[in-house]
């Protein structure tokens, strides 16, 4: 196949661009990379390749994808395989190093032997930390290259990078949100007739013993939970809880306590799933930004970093997402989120919780209505990048 990147109509704009990630552990890097080449493509007309070292990821978020192919075209994005060595490729405009992943030499290489250097930038984890504004846009030259590398960080604040956000999707969350019968379909293709009593949680995280006395608290409640698990690494631990092993498609029923066992959804499927339930737990980065933009309250268990740099990270985005809570709730949202995280979860923490959710379903919707104010993380790179040539 000729490489699309060689056509000269492109040479004054920046509309061709390489990402490259490496699948690290539990698709957070492969769906943050993912949703940004598919918006780019589809909301601002670029031409994006995405560089990826483990296409079975891809499938799993997207099943029209091959988990084998070398090179394919997916949502309007070139996939290609990130091979070692790398085939030698003429270097987009724009290249996005994913989390440090580090490019290629040969394909750095090939960078710095261009007249007009492609703009590097090394998209970083979100955090929600105040030295993210600081750093955010710095430069760092290649110590042996004519090349610049610049700092890209995500962020909750207007001097960070934003959050990745389609021009719609709000627009979309409130229409299906206000929609019963859109709702009714959605669960009508899981498998699931929630029941009008039924409370609606999404449960999906990394590996948490807490789980197990989460379950029984549900279960001797007086309310009814509908309780949905796309497959993870918390479902082993749900596994130790109710004795049994749990497949896709597999429905516990205990007490108040209805547990129904999904598939790994994909993408835009989980985000509907998360503007339909009352409360989300999620992980990581992606769902947990998505889970911000559902505009429903949220519980999010951090990436495990050594000597607990993740409750640092933890208390800095707490900081910021409380400021406007009323006391009550913003003490419920500090208590069940730290005992969440260092797996030591007290049954009167999640009363504490479910009491408030009045409140929290109020703020988390201001919350998100807030963020929007912003330029989304594409529109902010795309700018930055017309600023540097």
């Amino acid at each position: 196949m000729q490489d699309d990147f060689s056509d000269s109509h492109w040479a004054n704009d920046l509309v061709r661009w390489d990402i490259f990630c490496r699948v690290v552990d539990n698709f957070g890097d492969i769906g943050v990379t993912f949703r940004l080449a598919r918006q780019l493509v589809a909301e601002h007309g670029l031409s994006v390749r995405l560089w990826l070292d483990d296409m079975s990821s891809l499938h799993a978020l997207w099943p029209e994808a091959s988990a084998d192919a070398a090179q394919q075209w997916v949502g309007g994005v070139e996939v290609r395989r990130w091979d070692d060595p790398l085939a030698q490729v003429e270097p987009a405009q724009v290249v996005i190093e994913a989390f440090a992943c580090g490019l290629p030499d040969s394909y750095l290489n090939a960078m710095a032997l261009l007249e007009a250097k492609p703009v590097w930038i090394n998209l970083e984890y979100l955090s929600a930390e105040e030295w993210v504004d600081e750093c955010h846009g710095m430069a760092s030259r290649h110590p042996r290259l004519p090349l610049t590398q610049y700092f890209f960080f995500p962020g909750f604040s207007r001097a960070s990078g934003g959050l990745l956000r389609e021009q719609a999707l709000l627009s979309d969350r409130r229409q299906f949100q206000a929609s019963r019968a859109m709702q009714q379909v959605f669960w009508q293709g899981l498998g699931i007739a929630p029941a009008g009593n039924e409370l609606k949680i999404s449960l999906f995280g990394y590996a948490n013993i807490a789980v197990n006395g989460l379950l029984e608290k549900w279960a001797g409640g007086e309310r009814r939970m509908l309780v949905v698990v796309p497959e993870n690494r918390l479902l082993r631990n749900i596994e130790q809880a109710v004795g049994r092993e749990l497949r896709v498609g597999d429905t516990v029923e205990h007490g108040s306590l209805r547990l129904v066992v999904l598939p790994f959804l994909r993408q835009d499927q989980y985000d509907r799933l998360l503007w339909a339930c009352d409360i989300n737990f999620v992980r990581g980065e992606d769902s947990f930004v998505r889970a911000q933009w559902a505009g429903v309250p949220l519980i999010w268990q951090i990436y495990l970093q050594q000597e607990e740099a993740h409750l640092i990270k933890l208390d800095a985005f707490l900081d910021r997402y409380r400021g406007n809570m009323p006391l009550d709730a913003s003490l419920a949202v500090l208590q069940f989120w730290h005992g969440w995280n260092v797996q030591d979860l007290s049954g009167e923490a999640w009363d504490a919780y479910v009491e408030q959710l009045p409140a929290l379903r109020q703020h988390a919707a201001a919350w998100a209505d807030g963020l929007a104010q912003s330029a989304s993380l594409a529109e902010q790179l795309i700018s930055f990048c017309k600023n540097r040539v």
